[in-house]
């Protein structure tokens, strides 16, 4: 076990603090890291070590950590109105310009937007909104929300129930009502013989299963992540969202699309609906909409579903939902200037023209016989760690594989993302070339260690 002094910064953030999703023996045995600034991808710790962020943050530093733009955005607005909310009918002239501006750029021609503080939020209003628009129609049992296996959308309560992953049982959630289909992942999930248009139609089969078992009266919202960010960075398969979408309409189901990871740039578009050529009902932001500049989320509402929604207001008055910092405008400030930073002022530009370098770096460092599968698009990638390679076969839970490595990396002065038995890399959209093959290496310098230790 690591021992710090007394008055170090890390003994005072270990006696003080509580950590998120955070593997406490790799604490215990080497300690908090404790950072104090940046310089573009780079992060600095207490003790002047420097490391390359490959998570950018947690997927949302996208335009890196010493942005003046961004900053300088954030500090005009405080200085010329510092906090408002947007409640009983009023609200900032950044909020407005916001909303504007947000549907510009959606895949619509008209809708409606409204904040919240983070992605979590954000879908746990989506489905307060699900659920208030069934009751105002006539239709209070339709109420179920369909998610797939593996995905994530946050962790208040509700978005909790959403996100398929096992440690949602500690907690006691799902909540009742919250349905997990299977995982999109061909590689892992994908059968002996099976073609991945066949995966996906298997898939498109299983969800018009579900409904007719559940009942289409009874579902009120589909919801996706384009790309599966925390489950892995899983990429759908072929064909995938056309399938779905066509179940879904038939059904009078809403697709929302979680773009809280996806969405501005990071899979090579606006919005990774985009990437995947499908035309959302609800769109999730959050993360890059502020280029991780400002807390803030935002539920996005296309034409018909901005129309069941004032529909539902209208015989009560009001949407009796909110939140303090809803629509704060320091934060819609940051949002335009992020939006702009990112779509006019070039970095989508560098994610498209950097994405095959980050791919090739990746392939030949996945070329490690302990490597099993690289997925990715634009600027998210994993790899994923196996005991064979051809058999598909993980390390030993025990091994903590992806810990090691993550922890390896640090150590290298990079810091990546441990998920299952993946490493996750997502880096800011500023990466230059030199940085982009410093990444490479050190990440392929900690696999070799790593394998190494455990062969």
């Amino acid at each position: 076990m690591t021992t710090h002094a007394p008055n170090s910064w890390e003994a005072r953030a270990e006696a003080h603090s509580l950590y998120g999703f955070t593997d406490l023996p790799s604490v215990r045995e080497r300690g908090t890291v404790v950072l104090t600034h940046g310089e573009g991808p780079y992060v600095f710790d207490t003790n002047g070590k420097k490391y390359l962020d490959s998570n950018s943050g947690l997927w949302n530093m996208v335009a890196g950590f010493d942005h003046k733009g961004l900053a300088e955005a954030a500090k005009t607005q405080y200085d010329r109105f510092p906090g408002y909310h947007a409640f009983f009918g009023r609200m900032s002239d950044q909020t407005v310009a916001l909303s504007e501006r947000l549907i510009e750029v959606s895949p619509w021609d008209r809708g409606k937007v409204f904040y919240t503080n983070s992605g979590s939020e954000a879908n746990d209003t989506m489905v307060k909104m699900l659920w208030f628009m069934a009751r105002q129609e006539g239709t209070p049992q339709k109420r179920k929300i369909l998610t797939r296996g593996n995905g994530y959308h946050g962790v208040t309560a509700v978005a909790a129930s959403m996100t398929a992953k096992p440690y949602n049982e500690l907690f006691g959630l799902p909540l009742e009502g919250f349905i997990h289909l299977t995982c999109p992942h061909y590689w892992r999930e994908g059968r002996d013989g099976e073609s991945e248009a066949e995966f996906t139609q298997r898939l498109a089969t299983e969800l018009e299963d579900v409904i007719a078992r559940e009942g289409a009266d009874t579902i009120a919202g589909f919801f996706a992540e384009p790309v599966l960010g925390a489950g892995g960075v899983i990429p759908p398969p072929e064909g995938y969202f056309q399938a779905i979408q066509a179940v879904l309409k038939r059904h009078d189901i809403p697709l929302i699309s979680d773009e809280v990871i996806c969405g501005f740039g990071r899979t090579g578009n606006t919005w990774g609906c985009q990437t995947y050529d499908f035309v959302p009902d609800v769109i999730i932001s959050s993360k890059a909409l502020t280029a991780g500049y400002f807390p803030m989320g935002a539920v996005m509402l296309g034409p018909e579903m901005t129309d069941r929604l004032q529909g539902a207001i209208d015989p009560v008055e009001e949407f009796p939902h909110g939140f303090t910092a809803s629509g704060h405008p320091v934060g819609c400030a940051v949002a335009l200037k992020a939006i702009d930073v990112v779509l006019e002022e070039g970095l989508l530009d560098m994610v498209r023209a950097g994405a095959g370098r980050m791919e090739a770096g990746l392939r030949e460092v996945a070329s490690h016989p302990n490597i099993g599968e690289l997925r990715g698009v634009g600027y998210m990638w994993a790899l994923e760690a196996v005991r064979d390679r051809d058999g598909k076969v993980p390390f030993e839970g025990h091994l903590s594989v992806s810990e090691r490595i993550a922890n390896t990396c640090t150590d290298h002065g990079l810091i990546c993302r441990p998920l299952g038995q993946s490493v996750v890399l997502c880096p800011a959209f500023t990466l230059t070339d030199g940085q982009m093959d410093e990444m490479c290496e050190k990440l392929d310098a900690a696999l070799k260690q790593v394998f190494a230790e455990l062969a």
